[in-house]
């Protein structure tokens, strides 16, 4: 069964069952400063997981399209992928376990026709927080499971929290038996052996958790999680996702164009493709900054790759193509965005060619030196050096220092990228902090003041401005918007004065629902519209303002203070941003 196929009959299956089938959100978050990509299904969903009701209903299903960073330099081996597809279905305060399990089994045996003999379910094994989660394990006996195929499991294995507090609860896993043998008479899901594979994980939202403890939700939601690519491998009965057809086309280019055979460097080459061009396609574009700077990562050690099995680096633009045409049944933004896709792509890869050739004279120079004091040695600080300042990959460094005669002090490198990494971890984590807690207060009324923002500057530089992105925490605002100068100081001050006025009007903000193309309609705007189903949310603040959004924002502009402009600057071609503070 193709992944197409997969993800059509999930989709169906519970649009059958009562449930709205709404859009992917876009791989960059809009509004959503706590991750650099959307991670998870429910990321999106965050608002109404917490109680504010969905103009889809209380029964949600959809694809997410998701990035995740922590496993980059795992790409390679068989199974990590850093962009992947996340297939869910939500009960907002609707159905609970048995209706959820009972679909969960349903669509597995009948839909996707898997033997019952080769599922297995975990389930919460419970503590002292929270009772043995008994009602999922009998809902899955009732639902067909066989007996001896229900596992118990605590806390780390089967249980779900966003952060230290907030919503959480149980969850449930179902887990594929492979046919693999048995690593010994104890193997179980839990272990690693690769018997099992985990295939799909149901978590159900019943507890709050504060600083005194556990206490039940009034609004009880389920989130489930089905990894598209693996199911897609398990179906297929293949090793790897990279035997699918999601990867197989680029693969077997790969091979043909290869003059070294390193089966690694295939697989990272091929899944770096598919996600910068997912990223590229939503918006985003490569930089020394956060997102940016994981999108010009994934490209160089795409470039690495390329070079160690010794193709052509011009073979870039057929790689694209032949991706584009294999994926744009699956994701047709990538046919819309080719051009796009191919001259950010080719442009990164120019940039690293001149950084590569940098690096090397700096390489030499450094050598050069070192053998006039009689020296063979290179320090690990040199490696890093260049690493740190010229982007120069260590092991290109290791290759030439071989080709020169010269050994290399790992140690001391490993020792400083080590601290290096750890620092820029710390700083993503204080950046990006994650979780459910990201609509406080401030954050709620930098929303609303973005789109204040948004409203003066199309009076004040005209109505080709358009929002562009925006960051918000709780401290200040960033918004990007559509503007080819640079801001005179007049007109900041004008923007500035625009919005203080609205705020000081004190008017009131509406919420509205109706459907997409009312909206439109009526003039409102979104940043991405293709990411809204055909019921939506508007915000209307007076006739100053009106927008698709997903939300929150406060009821009244007088709640906002005083907006002060900090920054604008450019952000990138035909891009401005502003920075602006509350207080």
């Amino acid at each position: 069964m193709r992944a197409i196929e997969i993800r059509n009959k999930y989709l169906n299956f519970f649009k059958a069952h009562g449930h709205s089938v709404i859009p992917s959100a876009p791989l960059i978050p809009e509004n959503d400063p706590s991750v650099l990509f959307t991670t998870a299904g429910m990321q999106p969903l965050v608002p109404y997981l917490l109680g504010q009701a969905h103009p889809a209903g209380t029964r949600l299903t959809d694809y997410q399209k998701c990035v995740r960073t922590n496993d980059i330099d795992e790409v390679g081996d068989n199974r990590h992928l850093t962009y992947f597809e996340m297939l869910g279905n939500w009960s907002l305060g609707d159905y609970f376990k048995e209706e959820s399990i009972k679909m969960s089994f349903e669509f597995l045996t009948k839909e996707l026709g898997i033997p019952v003999e080769k599922l297995s379910v975990t389930v919460f094994a419970g503590d002292e927080d929270c009772p043995r989660d008994e009602v999922a394990a009998s809902c899955w006996k009732k639902a067909g499971i066989l007996d001896g195929h229900i596992y118990y499991y605590g806390k780390d294995d089967n249980w779900w929290i966003a952060g230290e507090t907030g919503p959480c609860g149980p969850d449930t896993e179902m887990f594929y038996d492979t046919g693999k043998p048995a690593c010994s008479p104890e193997c179980q899901p839990s272990c690693d052996c690769g018997k099992y594979v985990e295939i799909w994980n149901n978590v159900f939202m019943e507890y709050f958790k504060d600083e005194k403890g556990y206490s039940k939700l009034k609004q009880q939601n389920v989130d489930t999680g089905l990894g598209l690519e693996r199911m897609t491998m398990l179906l297929q009965g293949k090793e790897t996702p990279f035997d699918t057809e999601i990867f197989k086309p680029i693969m077997d280019k790969l091979v043909e164009l290869q003059k070294v055979d390193i089966i690694e460097s295939r697989r990272i080459i091929a899944e770096h493709l598919r996600s910068s061009m997912m990223i590229i396609s939503d918006g985003g574009r490569p930089s020394n900054l956060d997102r940016g700077y994981v999108l010009r990562r994934l490209i160089r050690r795409m470039i690495r790759h390329m070079n160690k099995l010794q193709i052509n680096l011009d073979e870039i633009s057929t790689l694209v193509e032949l991706n584009v045409d294999n994926l744009k049944e699956l994701y047709p933004e990538l046919e819309k965005n080719r051009e796009t896709i191919k001259i950010v792509i080719v442009e990164e890869k120019d940039k690293f060619v001149k950084t590569l050739s940098n690096g090397e004279k700096e390489f030499n120079k450094e050598v050069n030196k070192l053998k006039n004091q009689g020296k063979n040695i290179i320090d690990g600080k040199m490696v890093f050096r260049l690493y740190d300042t010229y982007g120069f990959p260590p092991e290109v460094t290791k290759d030439l220092a071989e080709e020169a005669d010269m050994q290399i002090s790992m140690e001391e490198f490993d020792k400083l990228f080590k601290e290096h990494q750890e620092k820029s971890r710390a700083g993503a984590t204080q950046k990006f902090k994650g979780g459910l807690a990201s609509t406080g207060e401030m954050e709620t009324k930098y929303h609303t003041a973005t789109h204040l923002l948004n409203a003066a500057l199309k009076q004040v530089l005209g109505s080709h401005v358009h929002q562009r992105g925006s960051n918000i925490t709780e401290e200040r605002m960033r918004f990007d918007f559509s503007h080819d100068s640079k801001m005179t100081e007049e007109q900041k001050k004008q923007t500035e004065d625009l919005v203080n006025q609205w705020i000081n009007e004190a008017i009131p903000v509406q919420r509205l629902e109706m459907k997409k193309d009312e909206a439109i309609a009526i003039g409102a705007e979104a940043m991405f519209i293709e990411k809204y189903g055909e019921n939506v949310t508007v915000y209307k603040i007076g006739d100053k303002s009106i927008e698709l959004c997903g939300g929150p924002h406060v009821s009244n502009t007088k709640e906002l203070g005083h907006f002060k402009i900090k920054k604008e600057e450019a952000s990138s071609s035909g891009v401005r941003r502003i920075k602006a503070i509350l207080d």
